[in-house]
């Protein structure tokens, strides 16, 4: 329980850079405890915070994931009920190119290292400045730049490789 309480702030702040929502990142932060609780009942972790972390993240991308798809299954028939309002919409070729990056782009960010996974999507999906990113993971701003750039460039690399 002190691991939850000592770092569920920064929990439910790495929650929120994936959901987009506060509240539900209390919701995957709560679920995230009751699994690492479940999960290390019978088992020593030599990287307890690294594991909770781990849990919260896939939670997150999970209710992403199922958001987006209640949104591609609502969306056709909102745009059935206004016709007039399907020329602001993307054509099928480019909403298919670009669930195309995005795959591309979860991949990438798969296979980055932890830390640097987490920095890039603090900055990017989070918001949070070089400094914050910096002392989250303990290092200086001037790291954490260069984390932030290596990530971007890795991902930038692997979803829109040179022709």
């Amino acid at each position: 329980m002190a691991l939850y309480l000592a770092h569920r702030v920064e929990l439910v702040k790495y929650a929120t850079t994936i959901v987009g929502d506060m509240a539900r990142a209390e919701d995957v932060v709560q679920e995230a405890w009751l699994r690492f609780g479940s999960a290390t009942q019978d088992r020593t972790l030599d990287e307890p915070l690294g594991f909770l972390y781990r849990i919260v993240r896939n939670l997150a991308i999970d209710g992403r994931r199922r958001l987006i798809r209640e949104a591609l299954i609502v969306a056709p028939v909102e745009l059935a009920a206004a016709p007039e309002a399907a020329d602001d919409h993307a054509s099928p070729e480019a909403t298919a190119a670009s669930r195309e990056e995005l795959v591309l782009l979860q991949e990438a960010l798969a296979e980055l290292p932890e830390r640097t996974r987490i920095a890039l999507e603090m900055r990017r999906f989070g918001g949070f400045k070089l400094r914050e990113i910096a002392a989250h993971l303990g290092v200086s701003v001037t790291v954490a730049h260069e984390i932030v750039a290596s990530g971007i460039a890795f991902c930038r690399q692997r979803v829109r490789p040179p022709s």
